[in-house]
């Protein structure tokens, strides 16, 4: 078997136990190439049926990366392969469109799914948020400025699931941004502070943001995750008379 990627495709296509190729990575983003990008490439047989092909799964290279995998194994993909999956392209689909439903449903999981881990990084955003408020507070700089960092992937993670969607790779986010916005969140604005947060750790932008988060948080019906953390959300607010929207 080649590691080339076009003769690949055209070999995998002709196995007849083969019923999906869906290309994910850099090639299906497009203008997110470089001459480092390699093919990540999902391989989907048939459930219970051989195949040569199964001894390619894992098999990596300067150009091709594979997964061998099966209908039934696509469907439970974990977590963090949720973005790679939905923001993929669908190359062969003979399985009577059952591929392309998968990767469609990647995108998008049930309210009931996305509503239980909404409550669990929003608590989880707070606990970083708080912690880095209070260190500054108390004169440790260096451990608010961390707490600070830590918190901006709860929030991500947040944001988006909040939006029914899987969080995007780091690599990808302003990719997402641009061509996907967060419904209420203006892209440029929220990236820059985020950016501000990361580099230093400053605690104005992170109460100006945790106010928006509230906001959005609250009209998505988790007022009680917010409501258990009593007065030390004043905390986390902004402060009286500071400016509205400074950062966002």
């Amino acid at each position: 078997m080649t590691p080339d990627f076009a003769a690949f495709v055209a070999e995998a296509t002709a196995d007849p136990a083969v019923v999906g190729l869906v290309l994910k990575g850099s090639q299906a983003h497009k203008g997110m190439t470089t001459r480092h990008s390699e093919h990540d490439l999902y391989v989907i047989l048939v459930d219970d049926t051989a195949s040569e092909l199964t001894a390619l799964d894992g098999y990596r290279s300067a150009r091709l990366d594979l997964v061998v995998t099966t209908l039934g194994q696509l469907r439970r993909a974990p977590d963090w392969e949720r973005y790679a999956i939905a923001r993929s392209r669908v190359l062969l689909d003979r399985s009577d469109g059952e591929v392309t439903r998968i990767v469609a449903a990647m995108g998008r999981p049930g309210d009931e799914d996305a509503f239980r881990p909404s409550a669990a990084l929003l608590d989880a955003y707070a606990n970083s948020l708080y912690r880095s408020v209070k260190n500054h507070r108390d004169g440790n700089p260096l451990a608010s400025h961390l707490d600070a960092a830590a918190s901006v992937g709860f929030l991500l993670d947040l944001v988006f699931a909040l939006d029914r969607r899987p969080h995007p790779y780091n690599k990808y986010l302003a990719w997402e941004l641009d061509r996907f916005p967060l419904p209420g969140w203006e892209s440029i604005a929220l990236l820059d502070t985020i950016a501000r947060i990361v580099a230093t750790g400053e605690v104005a932008p992170q109460q100006q943001l945790f106010a928006r988060v509230e906001a959005a948080a609250r009209a998505a019906g988790h007022a009680a995750v917010l409501d258990a953390w009593g007065g030390d959300l004043l905390l986390m607010r902004p402060h009286p008379g500071s400016p509205a929207h400074q950062y966002l």
